[in-house]
């Protein structure tokens, strides 16, 4: 996955997702993964619907290891940085659906979503949110997404646990189905 989006005839929706790779946490553990949790969810949900893909790379890339990664974030959310995104930003304007998905990192999505959702013009976009985490569920994702998106309307969102992503078919397909993608 390129860090631009392509966009395809007859799609109107956008996935949009950051993931990690690396070393993560798994059942009070760590656990290196090839491919981060938050992607493996958004390939679920690709399978099932038409829509262009983003993936959001950030230009100073996060450790593999957890424990440094964890530091940085905590850093990142007490600055309120905004992590620089590397490559262009996709074009909103063929999109009526935003599908935003991001890991849950200390209670909150990582401030690279932030970065995101400011530098992109969303408004009257429907926007549904999708996160993986290990133990805060949504924690308050959706009304994060509502106070910075007031002018976009934002869906009840849908939270993974990282250890269950490749069971997560059937609450994928319920979501989308409750949100008329599928």
């Amino acid at each position: 996955m390129t860090p631009s989006a392509q966009t395809s005839p007859g799609t109107s929706a956008l996935l949009v997702y950051f993931s990690r790779p690396g070393e993560n946490y798994w059942e009070g553990g760590r656990r290196d993964l090839e491919v981060g949790n938050t992607k493996r969810l958004a390939q679920i949900i690709a399978e099932r619907i038409v829509c262009d893909e983003f993936e959001i790379l950030a230009a100073d890339p996060y450790p593999e290891a957890y424990d440094p990664t964890v530091e940085r974030n905590e850093r990142e959310q007490n600055e309120d940085a905004r992590p620089r995104i590397a490559g262009d930003l996709p074009d909103m304007s063929e999109y009526g659906s935003v599908l935003i998905g991001s890991p849950i990192w200390n209670m909150r999505t990582s401030m690279i979503m932030s970065t995101f959702v400011e530098a992109v013009d969303v408004a009257g976009k429907r926007i549904l949110p999708f996160v993986t985490y290990a133990v805060s569920g949504m924690s308050d994702v959706d009304q994060d997404y509502r106070d910075a998106l007031p002018d976009s309307d934002v869906a009840d969102g849908l939270a993974v646990r990282g250890e269950d992503v490749d069971g997560a078919a059937a609450p994928v397909a319920d979501w989308l189905r409750a949100n008329d993608l599928l």
